[in-house]
């Protein structure tokens, strides 16, 4: 993937403020059906907000220790996503509406977790933690600054494309919760 790097900027941001809409929506509803699952082994609305959260506590952190280091230089007006990045964060999109179903690692899975609204006050916020630093990332090389993921450390992705990664992995599950709604037949 090649592209302007305000421009991937400007729609990483886009696609945060889609997910936070999105998320406030899901206010309207009650503890219960936030809460509802189709199966007992599918995910609620929290649990899928929760798991964001999760990845959201590594990857915020991270981003921003990255961007507090990274110098504040040249940078490169164009950005082109790596091959291991770019394998990343495709695999996160869903695909003609459809999420292909990946094991998530047990520390990730909320699964029968007991979550309250504060689930979604927390992602939220997350959201615009979000927003902020993809603000600060204009003023770096998207490519120079790597970021290390969250199954290795020793496996670093350029910045760009670990803002991929966690912006289309927000996405994919917004998508999943929306589902549960359509599941759930509100009237």
């Amino acid at each position: 993937m090649k592209i302007e790097q305000r421009q991937l900027i400007d729609d990483l941001q886009r696609r945060t403020k889609d997910c936070i809409g999105k998320v406030q929506q899901f206010k309207s509803l009650n503890q219960k059906q936030l809460n509802w699952k189709s199966a007992p082994d599918s995910w609620s609305i929290l649990e899928c907000l929760e798991h964001l959260n999760l990845y959201g506590d590594f990857y915020l952190v991270e981003i921003e220790n990255r961007i507090l280091k990274a110098p504040k230089s040249q940078h490169s007006l164009k950005f082109k996503s790596g091959f291991l990045g770019n394998y990343f964060a495709q695999s996160m999109l869903p695909k003609k509406g459809k999420i292909k179903k990946m094991k998530t690692f047990k520390d990730k899975n909320p699964l029968n977790s007991e979550l309250s609204f504060s689930t979604l006050e927390r992602f939220l916020k997350q959201q615009e933690k979000m927003l902020n630093l993809l603000e600060e990332a204009r003023k770096l090389d998207l490519m120079k600054c790597k970021t290390a993921i969250s199954i290795s450390k020793w496996i670093k992705l350029q910045l760009g494309d670990t803002f991929r990664v966690v912006i289309y992995h927000n996405e994919r599950h917004i998508l999943q919760a929306k589902n549960v709604i359509q599941k759930m037949q509100l009237p």
